[in-house]
């Protein structure tokens, strides 16, 4: 795209002219009125954005893997959300991964052109082998980031499905994507500056999209982070009160179940509710996919203090 003057993340605000006029306090006001605006726009969004979750949670169930793709702040938060999958939800490094134009060394530092490399996208998604099993999400706020679009045509000839987000709809409607996921959250505080309300929503809505994944893929039971892999002091803590609110257990008998599991809350889980030893709990586990809910329910086991 030549003329990205009419792009909707290029538009001045007209609210926010003055900015650097008021006092201190006003600035911030106009500031934080600016990103209330921001989860309305994402709200609008929750169709596209199911569709995402139900195809990323089967590919993933699958043996697939999400990929998300972006520059800039756009690449940070895609490596971010990624990174929190492997402790929040017990999920291989490789399951969901981040790739920023640059490289790692983006991620502290700005690698400036680095967004209009074509050629850098594609070879590192032949270098994961990226295929039809796989899913890429294409994270650019502007809509027209050569490294990310190069990058969803690349997944395409592979025939791998992708999502494509963007807070620009006009740029969006020139992107091939298998879902589009385009909240409108008009022109930024400071002129062209997507860190700002694209940045807030974009973070909205991955946290969405890996949140509603691993749920639906039995990572959690209710609202409760069943396969969080305690590897400090908080986690260990959190893992024992999950423990003891599923099973009624003190918190004595909750840390001696999770050391017997070698800290495997699930599998704490399902040898203490469903009465099974480590074996057979393995392996209700794995014919149930993984889900602590759906071995409980296979056995008519009854954990305590939940709705659920």
């Amino acid at each position: 795209m030549g003329n990205w003057s009419k792009l909707q993340t290029e538009q001045r605000n007209p609210a926010t002219e003055c900015i650097d006029e008021v006092s201190t306090l006003e600035m911030l006001a106009i500031i934080n009125r600016e990103d209330a605006l921001v989860p309305t726009a994402v709200a609008t969004q929750l169709a596209p954005i199911a569709e995402a979750v139900d195809l990323i949670a089967s590919q993933l169930g699958n043996g697939g893997r999400l990929f998300y793709l972006g520059a800039g702040t756009s690449g940070r938060l895609g490596v971010l959300d990624a990174a929190e999958c492997p402790p929040t939800f017990g999920a291989s490094p490789q399951l969901v991964q981040g790739l920023i134009a640059g490289g790692p060394a983006a991620l502290r530092q700005a690698v400036e052109g680095a967004e209009d490399d074509r050629e850098a996208a594609p070879s590192e998604l032949a270098l994961r082998d990226l295929g039809p099993n796989d899913v890429l999400m294409g994270i650019a706020a502007s809509g027209v980031t050569p490294f990310v679009i190069s990058g969803m045509e690349y997944a395409a000839q592979q025939g791998c499905p992708t999502i494509f987000f963007t807070c620009s709809p006009t740029a969006a409607k020139s992107v091939a994507a298998s879902i589009k996921i385009v909240p409108e959250v008009g022109p930024e505080v400071l002129t062209g500056s997507t860190r700002m309300k694209a940045g807030t929503a974009t973070k909205l809505v991955l946290n969405m999209i890996s949140t509603g994944a691993m749920v639906k893929l039995g990572k959690t039971y209710g609202n409760l982070m069943v396969d969080l892999q305690p590897t400090n002091a908080k986690l260990r803590d959190r893992a024992e009160r999950i423990f003891a609110t599923l099973t009624g257990a003190s918190p004595q008998v909750a840390a001696a179940r999770l050391q017997a599991a070698e800290g495997g809350l699930k599998l704490a889980l399902v040898m203490e509710l469903c009465q099974l030893d480590r074996a057979q709990a393995q392996h209700l586990l794995d014919t149930c996919g993984g889900s602590v809910k759906a071995a409980t329910l296979a056995t008519g086991a009854s954990p305590c203090n939940t709705q659920t």
